[in-house]
């Protein structure tokens, strides 16, 4: 059951979701957020079902400093990104605190070091550690964030690092040179950043979505300059606080044609990917701000969740003329952080609250809902015929993909676990705030 290449046609529409950076790959590699077709499928095989700290435990590594960045994969090597920061003296932080109309607990650090950390896949043993950026008084971040929270994405040995408004930068993986740096896109987060970047072609395309300014921008991913550049152009709310968002686009290709969909705060919008133009925005009908998840599209729509402070999923489609239609919104459950994960007809998601639930993609209609946890940040992953849930306190549940609940598995991790697993043929990626784990 899967949904890499579905194409349906809807009157004169046809939509389908593909990844136009690279053919279908197989299951070697993961070379960004959510795998290798962005929605959280992996071709990967031969995946474990059941672990814990003592079983099934190829190699365990510590990473320095903290990072909620998931790990990516490219021909026997594993990357994350991490941060290492010095907090600012008490008397300092209350000062900068202060200056912030920010409510939440922040993390006020006086210098931060941004670094890449490179491993070795069969044996866990580190073979790389390059500090790619570093920043005096970086901006405040929620303690629950971290500086290295957007996840990276690899391809042909370049790997692609994003730190939010620390800068983003090119590393080559076999000589650890930096071969670019771009530290002009900086917008006032609030919490940190948390937006992915995407490949297209050869471009880099990156959510900024402050509280001051909000743009999606593409960088010439050989040089880091800038190719285009476009503001959001929806009416957002009175209030700062609530026009961030940490969202990361998706290309899907709608009537033959490639288009970015993109969710920011209150709306989610369609670009051409080659110029920036926006080809259509859609309201989300509600208040819906620092919304984290990553779209996914399939069976002719477009699945997107609105955040903050109740989320819903909006499921709609894309007429001929680049209109978008809503045809349902589901309202329970529905996670603020976490993403949605389309298998065969069925959407799967997991809640702040700990509530698991498969509802049909076509009508938005209840199959199950079923407490599984605590708390689930990390998106979902679909991979060898299993989903598999991650719970922010280390636990993973594995479920069958099918319309009545049936759970594999239940399995324990010491530490607190926000990003999402990477997939690789034989083996899980797992990374908590103690280690990063690779579960064969």
């Amino acid at each position: 059951m899967t949904c890499l290449r579905s194409f349906v046609v809807l009157s004169a529409l046809t939509m389908a979701t593909t990844q136009l950076t690279a053919p279908l790959p197989a299951g070697d590699h993961s070379p960004e957020w959510r795998g290798n077709d962005g929605q959280g499928h992996s071709d990967a095989v031969d995946l474990p079902e059941s672990w814990n700290d003592t079983e099934h435990i190829a190699w365990k590594q510590k990473i320095p400093g903290l990072g909620w960045s998931s790990p990516v994969v490219e021909n026997g090597q594993v990357w994350v990104t991490t941060a290492v920061d010095k907090l600012a003296p008490p008397a300092e932080a209350e000062r900068r605190r202060k200056t912030s109309t920010n409510s939440q607990p922040l993390r006020i650090s006086e210098s931060v070091s941004l670094r890449a950390v490179g491993l070795d896949l069969q044996t866990g043993e580190i073979i790389r550690e390059v500090e790619v950026l570093s920043q005096q008084d970086p901006q405040m971040i929620h303690i629950d964030n971290t500086y290295a929270t957007p996840s990276p994405i690899i391809e042909n040995g370049r790997l692609y690092c994003h730190y939010g408004p620390c800068g983003i930068a090119c590393l080559d993986v076999n000589t650890g040179e930096v071969l670019w740096r771009n530290q002009s896109l900086v917008v006032k987060h609030e919490n940190g950043a948390g937006s992915s970047p995407i490949l297209w072609n050869d471009l880099l395309i990156i959510h900024c979505d402050g509280i001051d300014r909000q743009y999606i921008v593409a960088l010439d991913k050989q040089t880091g300059e800038e190719v285009w550049k476009t503001p959001r152009t929806g009416k957002l709310h009175d209030n700062p606080q609530l026009r961030k968002s940490y969202a990361t686009s998706l290309i899907v290709d709608i009537n033959g044609q490639p288009q970015i969909v993109s969710p920011s705060a209150d709306w989610i919008y369609g670009y051409d990917p080659s110029t920036g133009k926006e080809l259509w925005k859609l309201n989300y009908g509600t208040l819906g701000f620092s919304n984290a998840a990553r779209p996914v599209a399939g069976n002719g729509m477009i699945f997107t969740c609105t955040g903050y402070m109740k989320s819903q999923i909006l499921a709609f489609k894309i007429d001929e003329q680049n209109k978008p239609t809503l045809a349902w919104r589901y309202k329970d459950q529905v996670p603020n952080v976490s993403c949605p994960l389309l298998v065969g007809d069925e959407i799967y998601f997991a809640s702040d609250a700990g509530i698991a639930t498969c509802i049909d993609s076509k009508t938005g209609k209840l199959h199950w809902k079923e407490r599984i946890g605590k708390r689930f940040w990390a998106a979902p992953l679909y991979a060898d015929g299993k989903i598999y849930f991650f719970d922010r306190n280390g636990t993973t549940t594995v479920i069958a993909p099918r319309t009545t609940f049936k759970k594999l598995s239940v399995n324990k991790l010491k530490g607190t676990l926000l990003s999402t697993a990477a997939a690789v043929d034989g083996s899980l990626i797992l990374r908590t705030d103690q280690a990063l784990h690779c579960i064969r």
